[in-house]
């Protein structure tokens, strides 16, 4: 998750929320009891920044200077989301992706009904729920001209992305939009809420519901990321969704590649994740160890290595596909694919979010508590070039950014790419239908 809110981005901000696109607290302004929370976690991550950010300097940043500016701001908020905007945009000068603050959850879960997605430097419309209000205005395909008042571009996406995501919920959405056609039309699209409890009982005094609840989310989360994989024609396609995988997931995989002559590794929408998981990734498909990067951070720098397998890695045709929303260890992984000239990495430039980072949870309160959290970079981490990713991204190979009509019609460009690289009959049709979308439960 990118956060970079700078000044042209907050008046972008300010400008949207003045048109057609209202948060769910706009009306609600703030009380006293939440300001001085929101005061209390400012003044927490301002601490937290200082203890534990890689760069003891800030890269220059006055820290305690902007905790002034931007405690005053708390004070003169007319709403929690303005309160907890302020406490993110106090972070902004690090211009650090893996540096964020993660306000506390809301009783009422939302969802737009779409999703939207940079290809190439445009944004468009991928996704539509069905039976959603979105379902009856946008169609897959449709690309974005603006997003209330709000241009959307590639430097910004990731913020806006947090903004109506995290920070301000959004009532409705409206946007202006091309089709495959060209046609330009303006929607305003209705989001739907689930109202939930403001506080939950995990005391068991309730019968369980609640922590029943819980568990019932997680399960369904872990559902829509487990791993999806194919097979044809002696090649194996393996979906990735997320590093988080054990030593042994990893190698069973693996063994199960080693059967074909060719691997393709789909890292689309790949957010990154756990360190092992990415250094066991790479020593599976290298045949000598292989430094990934070199972190650097407070203490002295320290190289990152890959252990190979050995005789028991992969070492056959090996494809990756990225896209903008590859992050962090996905691009990692990627990018030494290419430096060590294992493999074709193929698809968009990736998301340029690569730093390592240490999630702190916090809480307030004690009959009632209040969670929130804030991730903090710990190291920058330079590639076995000399040269961060970070703000740039991994350039494919070979490019193959699906359009408009590719979008519409369900196809993927990418993958039956990916798949005449391997030599196997795959077109764009069939590659679209392999691994389908699957929207989380309402």
């Amino acid at each position: 998750m990118k956060l970079n809110l700078g000044a042209s981005f907050l008046a972008g901000i300010i400008l949207l929320s003045a048109g057609l696109v209202k948060t769910l607290s706009a009306q609600q302004g703030i009380s006293n009891l939440d300001r001085d929370r929101a005061e209390s976690m400012l003044r927490t991550i301002r601490d937290e920044v200082k203890k534990h950010y890689y760069d003891a300097s800030y890269h220059g940043i006055d820290l305690d200077g902007r905790y002034e500016e931007y405690q005053n701001r708390i004070k003169e908020a007319k709403s929690l989301d303005a309160a907890f905007t302020a406490i993110a945009a106090y972070l902004e000068p690090l211009h650090d992706s893996h540096t964020y603050f993660l306000p506390p959850s809301r009783p009422a879960r939302f969802d737009y009904g779409f999703r939207m997605q940079m290809i190439g430097d445009l944004p468009y419309i991928v996704e539509v729920r069905p039976g959603s209000d979105a379902a009856t205005k946008l169609h897959p395909g449709d690309q974005i001209l603006k997003l209330g008042r709000f241009a959307v571009n590639r430097k910004d996406y990731s913020d806006l992305n947090y903004f109506i995501y995290q920070l301000a919920p959004q009532g409705g959405i409206a946007l202006d939009l091309s089709d495959p056609a060209g046609k330009e039309r303006h929607e305003e699209v209705k989001t739907k809420f689930i109202v939930g409890k403001r506080m939950l009982d995990l005391t068991l005094m309730n019968g369980g519901i609640d922590i029943f609840n819980i568990i019932q989310q997680e399960e369904a989360a872990v559902h829509l990321l487990r791993q999806r994989q194919a097979e044809q024609d002696g090649t194996m396609i393996w979906k990735l969704p997320e590093f988080d995988l054990s030593d042994h997931d990893v190698d069973q995989m693996m063994d199960k590649a080693r059967k074909h002559s060719t691997l393709i590794l789909d890292l689309r929408g790949n957010p990154g994740g756990r360190v092992p998981t990415l250094e066991r990734m790479v020593g599976d498909v290298m045949p000598r160890d292989v430094t990934i990067s070199t972190r650097v951070s407070r203490k002295p720098e320290k190289p990152q290595i890959a252990k190979t397998r050995g005789k028991d890695a992969f070492i056959g045709k090996l494809i990756v596909l990225v896209d903008s929303g590859s992050a962090s260890a996905a691009e990692l992984f990627a990018r030494t694919i290419q430096l060590e000239h294992r493999g074709t990495v193929v698809g968009d430039r990736t998301a340029g979010a690569v730093m390592e980072s240490l999630f702190y949870p916090e809480h307030m309160g004690q009959d009632i508590e209040v969670f929130y959290g804030i991730a903090i970079t710990d190291a920058t981490l330079i590639m076995a070039d000399g040269k961060s990713l970070e703000g740039e991204g991994v350039t494919p190979d070979v490019t193959v950014l699906p359009t408009g009509a590719d979008l519409a019609a369900g196809l993927d460009p990418a993958l039956a790419k990916a798949a005449e690289l391997a030599g196997i009959k795959l077109d764009a049709a069939a590659a679209g239908k392999l691994f389908p979308f699957e929207w989380a439960p309402l």
